[in-house]
């Protein structure tokens, strides 16, 4: 025999439980004897181990299972679903309820909950469960309570057929026996503010009770006949039921039931599996009845349609079917929550046994669901409990759901952010906690962004992830400087400095000297290059520099010619503003920051006895420097300073003239010498360029270095083209320079000496024919060429000469041609110039007499000469006429000399 088939009314087991535990303690030692069969229970009660002890030791070892104790986790303790809700019992004065009774029905207002027992009474509670009101309605179960919007009505009816409808406040109201059970009563929504006091009670009928204008209730039947009406739920002006046939609606307004929904499973006991009713909205209702889930939704019918119809008509939306059996339903935004009661098949035993319930959120589809988030709820004594034991209500303002069953009362919320933070936290995702938190941070209340911060960074030090943990330091600490230097020192402790080092506050929030020195130190010691970095990157006002820059030079002299830390030194001594020193130790290494310092602080002071280092380190940096800043070092010092190293004199002389020509003239001279020792390609533009060159100088050292072009170009400047020409024939034997050479001039007496020189060569003769064409008259040389001389293409040369002379005489008759044309164009534009008309009006003066060049009296005759120069004159005030009969000259043009200009009209009155 199982323990399930236990029976509790066996008075031989009664007594034993009852001499063993007492009579207050006979329930508890019943629940521990489940757990054996009869046979064992004999077999114990025969053994000389005391019974007591080993049901009390069942007892303890049960007390400590899950079953005992609530979870609001799922099933699947390990899985990385985040929960949907939070759940936790509604204790108080309903745990000390529930000891002595058991709850058989409850409702849920915004402002209080109204709960009922199985022995008759009706407590109400407060959200944490105190009983602010207790009201004795009867001797046994309460099977329905039912509020008003307002909360200030309650409505009541019990297993023994009494309904009461009373004020809260005032106890006036409806108080009445029926002599047979009445299942379920619901007042009307509005029932504080109607004048008729509705409210409908279901058992065997469906009444409407109603108040008239004498102050007498009014009953109707709406609906019987149909078995026990065993749910009742009125929204607005629809009030929906569900007895053993099916669900109804009907319209309070019109007075009309508008539909049946009929039950699927009809083999499961309407008393067992009752029906779960619940308005989503006015209009939209859900029904759960055994496995099977609908959502109707009442419309407003065509009044084209209506006829005998009702005036409204409800359209299923989405039916499906669940796993398991449906014990109450809420609507949560377009969702549904589920309370399910479930039955599961025991390996060991062929019958069923009843399980945790489950509460589902899932999202209804057309023809089927999806799943949410399911939670399997250890309720107390879940085991005893049937489908028709559990109910859900739900507070419509919040989301707040209430499972109830006979022995304990569980609340489900809606997981806050404060929620998911707390399982980012259990499931050691601190990086999307504190994400979470920094973006809700006004409406967490429960936790603290820094300490979430804190947990995050603790998480990634015990994990050895040192470099992100500090980086996180930045973000987490932000500006509290206490916290900062915990860290640090805790990071001290752990050997790892330098992972935090670089996220160290260095703005106008700081840290005290001495954290910033210890961590320099500890560079020190192990990393000269992140020393340096750290040197370079901090601002010298962190720390005391004079301290940091005697630990430097203690290290120097272990190790002197460490660049790094001379390098690091000079650093510190320009933050020091000692830059004397830092700029030597910068012109030792030859580092390239030497002229951004220089430049920075001006230090051009204390580099005039440097120069010399400076243009060893870069030559080009250094002459830009000095001749940018000559104000500040003047030429004459720099070519002191370079005396000794001609080379980089001539570096500097040089981008001095290429700047300016006239800058460095006394110094032409002795760039002479230094352009034919360091720099001979830039010696001929030079003496092109200059004009303060001596040329004798410049020829004698050319002459002494047999730089035949600059002797060619000093000749030639000197004025002795001829000995210039003999050197390029003789000494470069080049004729094109030679040709090019008489071109420049334009001689006639080099180009005889050319020819001369050349007559005897015949590679000179054809170079000369090739050439001479366009300056001499090559008659002349060929004239001069001895008969029988071979001559190297002398055909080509004679032909070229040919077509030379062709292409001038081509030239010259173009020419004419565009020379006539231009003459011709002109003399028609001055044609048509001077065959316009000229304006005259009384503004107009002549010229000679300086009066008005028409008479006041135009009837008189007169006689005015125009000039195309737009000079007017009287003709009695003209001078005589010019040395040519008929022609007349504007004298005053003609005294700027500006050309004639001849009278071209003759205006006579």
């Amino acid at each position: 025999m199982t323990a399930a088939a236990f029976d509790i009314n066996n008075s031989f087991f009664c007594n034993v439980l009852v001499d063993i535990f007492g009579t207050e303690n006979t329930s508890r030692g019943y629940l521990t004897c489940i757990f054996f069969t009869h046979v064992e229970i004999l077999q114990l009660l025969s053994s000389d181990i005391p019974l007591t002890n080993i049901i009390m030791a069942e007892v303890e070892e049960e007390g400590r299972k899950p079953s005992e104790e609530f979870t609001d986790e799922s099933e699947e303790e390990d899985s990385e679903e985040e929960p949907k809700l939070k759940y936790e019992r509604l204790s108080n004065g309903v745990t000390e309820i529930l000891q002595n009774d058991a709850a058989s029905c409850m409702t849920v207002h915004d402002k209080f909950l109204a709960l009922g027992t199985h022995f008759g009474k009706v407590f109400l509670l407060d959200i944490q469960g105190n009983v602010t009101q207790k009201f004795e309605i009867s001797s046994v179960k309460i099977n329905q309570i039912s509020l008003d919007e307002s909360g200030e009505h309650v409505g009541i009816c019990s297993e023994d057929g009494k309904v009461q409808v009373f004020g809260l406040y005032t106890r006036e109201g409806f108080h009445e026996n029926f002599d047979c059970p009445v299942k379920v009563v619901a007042l009307h929504p509005q029932f504080t503010r109607s004048n008729y006091k509705q409210f409908v009670t279901g058992g065997n009928k469906l009444l409407l009770y109603e108040r008239n204008w004498l102050n007498r209730w009014k009953t109707s039947v709406l609906h019987e006949g149909e078995g026990t009406i065993t749910n009742i739920q009125w929204r607005a002006n629809l009030i929906a039921w569900a007895n053993n046939v099916g669900v109804k609606i009907y319209d309070i307004s019109t007075k009309q039931r508008i539909t049946n929904v009929l039950r699927d499973n009809v083999s499961l006991r309407p008393d067992m599996y009752p029906c779960s009713l619940c308005w989503k909205d006015n209009t939209t209702l859900i029904v759960g009845w055994g496995t099977s889930i609908k959502i109707c939704v009442v419309k407003e019918r065509n009044p084209t349609e209506m006829r005998d119809l009702p005036s409204r008509y409800v359209e299923i939306m989405s039916a499906f079917e669940t796993e398991f059996f449906i014990s109450g339903l809420a609507p949560l935004a377009d969702q549904l929550v589920t309370l399910f009661f479930v039955k599961e098949n025991s390996d060991q035993m062929d019958e069923e046994f009843r399980a945790r319930p489950r509460l589902d959120i899932i999202q209804p589809l057309p023809e089927s669901c999806e799943e949410i988030s399911s939670d399997a709820l250890t309720v107390r004594y879940f085991q005893d409990n049937e489908c028709r034991d559990y109910r859900l209500e739900h507070a419509e303002g919040e989301s707040l759901f209430y499972i109830i069953s006979p022995k304990d009362i569980v609340v489900a919320k809606e997981r806050d952010q404060d929620d998911h933070i707390d399982w980012l936290l259990e499931k050691k995702k601190y990086e999307e906690a504190l994400m979470a938190a920094e973006i809700s941070f006004k409406n967490i209340k429960r936790h603290d962004v820094q300490k979430i911060g804190m947990a995050y960074i603790n998480h990634l030090v015990e994990k050895g992830d040192y470099d992100s943990a500090a980086r996180k330091c930045q973000k987490v600490l932000g500006k509290n400087m206490e916290l900062w230097e915990n860290e640090v020192y805790r990071f001290k402790t752990i050997g790892q400095l330098k992972a935090i080092s670089q996220y160290l506050p260095r703005g106008d929030l700081r840290l005290r000297p001495a954290i910033y020195e210890m961590i320099l130190h500890e560079f020190l010691k192990t990393d000269y290059e992140g020393f340096a970095t750290l040197i370079r990157e901090w601002p010298g006002e962190l720390y005391n520099n004079m301290a940091i820059v005697q630990a430097v030079n203690d290290h120097l002299k272990r190790d002197p010619t460490n660049s790094t830390l001379l390098t690091t030194l000079a650093e510190l001594y320009t933050y020091d503003q000692r830059y004397d020193r830092a700029l030597e130790i910068y012109l030792r290494l030859r580092h390239k920051d030497v002229y951004q310092l220089i430049h920075k602080h001006n230090l051009f002071s204390s580099i005039e006895d440097k120069i010399v280092l400076l243009m060893d380190f870069d030559k080009e940096k250094a002459v830009d420097m000095l001749l940018d800043n000559e104000d500040k070092i003047s030429t004459d010092r720099v070519v002191e300073e370079l005396a000794d190293r001609p080379e980089l004199l001539h570096v500097y002389l040089h981008k001095l003239f290429k700047r300016d020509h006239h800058k460095g003239q006394k110094y032409h001279e002795r760039q002479i010498g230094l352009y034919a020792e360091y720099d001979r390609p830039n010696l001929l533009p030079f003496l092109r360029d200059s004009t303060h060159c001596p040329l004798e100088k410049a020829l004698e050292i050319c002459q002494q270095r047999n730089f035949v072009e600059e002797t060619v170009f000093l000749l030639s400047r000197m004025g002795n083209c001829r000995r210039a020409l003999q050197m390029i024939m003789e000494e470069l034997e080049d004729v094109d320079k030679a040709i090019e050479f008489a071109k420049e001039q334009d001689d006639a007496e080099l180009w005889e000496d050319l020819i001369s020189y050349s007559i005897d060569k015949p590679p000179f003769i054809t170079g000369l024919l090739n050439n001479i064409g366009t300056h001499v008259d090559p008659i002349l040389l060929i004239h001069r060429i001895k008969e029988g001389m071979e001559i190297p293409n002398l055909r080509d040369s004679l032909v070229k000469i040919l077509q030379d002379y062709n292409l001038q005489i081509l030239l010259r008759e173009g020419c004419k041609k565009i020379l006539v044309a231009d003459s011709l164009s002109l003399l028609q534009k001055m044609h048509r110039t001077q065959m316009r008309g000229v304006r005259v009006d009384e503004e107009n003066i002549c010229e000679s007499c300086h009066a008005t060049i028409l008479p006041s009296d135009m009837a008189k005759p007169f006689s005015v000469v125009v000039f195309h120069c737009r000079h007017m004159f009287h003709k009695e005030c003209l001078p005589s006429s010019g040395t040519i009969p008929g022609v007349q000259f504007c004298n005053i043009c003609s005294a700027k000399r500006r050309g004639p200009g001849s009278g071209i009209l003759e205006m006579k009155k």
